[in-house]
């Protein structure tokens, strides 16, 4: 007879196993507002998440030593990386904590008791002895499993599962923010080198001036207003040199932040610009945008709200539970392993929700706006990355024709400010001449050097913007 009643309630539930179905709607990538073409010129085909393909240390194209040692001690050391990294490893165990729940659970509850009864609470005769003690050891394996019968349990993992690779995609993005945001710091940080190189120039330029004119004020060929005037220069380009050495400081303190370091012990020697920004040819390859971490982790999110959805329906349907156990039970510790004091129980347990209050209902709901609002951000996160590439496109280009232009401007300001001082030291013209001459050749080439630090900014932020670096196999 027993026999008979497990090999129908085995068959039963091997029966519901192989007709359980995954309730839920299958993931289906929702359109996105992708162009066919870069404004710019660059070519496009349609794109598949590819963010795991390796970037590499694209920051190595600049040829910078000091560059690629600080970045390699941001991507070791910078504190936020460290609890980004650490959120993807507690992503990664929930993952592996709701795949456990496919897999049957077996708990030892193993107990001893001694109790010791009145007889009078059972009204009987008390003639005798009015109490009975007695022992009772038990050690069952207890065994339970929810039969994923609508698949509440797969749905679960496979939203779990989204989620972890989502964070590890957000890891890979805040570590290429971390790299790039490190990048456009040195580099601002170098064309601030360079301005102050070209500062204590004019500062070693105006001093020569100052005597020239303190010379020929001595000699009564001038008179006191240009020797204030040469004051003047030489005072406000000295001012101008400490400002930018202040904005030097605060990029120096917040490389040192970047890398893990203390701002108090941190220090880069200067080193003026003198770097080519690279080339981004217009056969760029169009499958780099498929690597940006954000837009993989969009997706991801979507994956995850699309199986909770299926989570949230199974709660409309019975669950089944499956437990036993096994195991021996005596009165008597010496004889507790006997073969004759083996027990075992197995049973289903279903349960079917009558009465929520709507409940289920508006869990369902909260999972479908939930769905809504990740395919929003997906389709937001593809229209910013797009307008950043195109951002990327048009910096480089306008920049360096505006840097074709200022190169034509810094030779014909220098050309203008030599006949300027030759025509002073003939006494054709002012002081005040050689001081406007002068001052707009500064500019001129302040700004080159500020065009350049521009370019190699853009450029970090175009190949971010891109999803990191690559290499010849695209």
């Amino acid at each position: 007879m027993n026999r008979t009643f497990l090999k129908t309630l085995t068959s039963s539930l091997l029966g519901l196993l192989l007709i359980g179905c995954t309730l839920g709607p299958n993931y289906v990538k929702p359109d996105a507002p992708v162009p066919l073409s870069f404004k710019e010129g660059a070519p496009w085909k349609e794109a598949t998440p590819q963010d795991q393909a390796p970037r590499g240390r694209w920051w190595t194209i600049y040829g910078d030593p000091v560059l690629n040692q600080l970045e390699e001690r941001a991507t070791a050391a910078n504190q936020d990386l460290a609890a980004a990294f650490a959120r993807v490893t507690q992503a990664r165990v929930i993952a592996r904590i709701d795949k456990a729940d496919r897999i049957p659970r077996i708990d030892l509850n193993a107990s001893g008791q001694r109790t010791r009864f009145s007889l009078d609470q059972f009204g009987l005769d008390s003639s005798g002895p009015t109490a009975i003690t007695f022992n009772y050891y038990n050690i069952p394996l207890v065994l339970s499993y929810e039969i994923d019968l609508w698949g509440r349990v797969r749905r679960a993992v496979e939203a779990s599962r989204a989620d972890a690779r989502a964070s590890e995609a957000d890891y890979q993005s805040l570590l290429l923010a971390l790299q790039a945001e490190l990048a456009r710091n040195y580099f601002s940080l170098r064309s601030l080198d360079a301005e102050l190189a070209l500062l204590r120039r004019t500062v070693e330029l105006r001093r020569e001036n100052l005597d020239l004119v303190n010379s020929r004020f001595k000699h009564g060929e001038v008179g006191q207003l240009d020797v204030s005037r040469a004051e003047t220069e030489l005072a406000t380009t000295q001012a101008e040199a400490v400002g930018l050495q202040k904005r030097r400081t605060e990029l120096e303190h917040a490389l040192a932040v970047l890398t893990g370091q203390s701002a108090s012990t941190f220090a880069l020697a200067s080193a003026p610009l003198d770097l080519t920004p690279p080339v981004v040819a217009p056969g760029l390859p169009s499958s780099l945008l498929e690597r940006r971490p954000d837009i993989a982790a969009a997706e991801r999110q979507m994956v995850a709200a699309n199986a909770r959805i299926g989570v949230a329906k199974t709660a409309f349907f019975p669950a089944i539970s499956l437990t036993g156990s096994a195991g021996y039970a005596s009165a008597e510790a010496s004889s507790l392993f006997d073969w004759d004091n083996r027990t075992w129980a197995l049973g289903p347990a279903i349960s079917l929700p009558i009465f929520e209050a709507g409940r289920n209902s508006a869990n369902l709901e909260r999972a479908r706006a939930a769905y809504e609002e990740a395919v929003a951000r997906y389709r937001q996160q593809v229209l910013v990355a797009f307008g950043e590439v195109e951002d990327g496109l048009m910096g480089l280009r306008v920049l360096s024709e505006q840097a074709g232009v200022q190169e034509q401007a810094v030779q014909a300001a220098q050309k203008a400010a030599e006949l300027s001082d030759k025509r002073y030291r003939a006494g054709l013209v002012s002081y005040l001449e050689v001081v406007d001459s002068q001052r707009t050749a500064l500019q001129s080439e302040r700004g080159a050097v500020q065009i350049l630090g521009q370019r190699l900014q853009t450029s970090v932020l175009l190949i971010k913007a891109l999803g990191g670096g690559w290499n010849e196999r695209g």
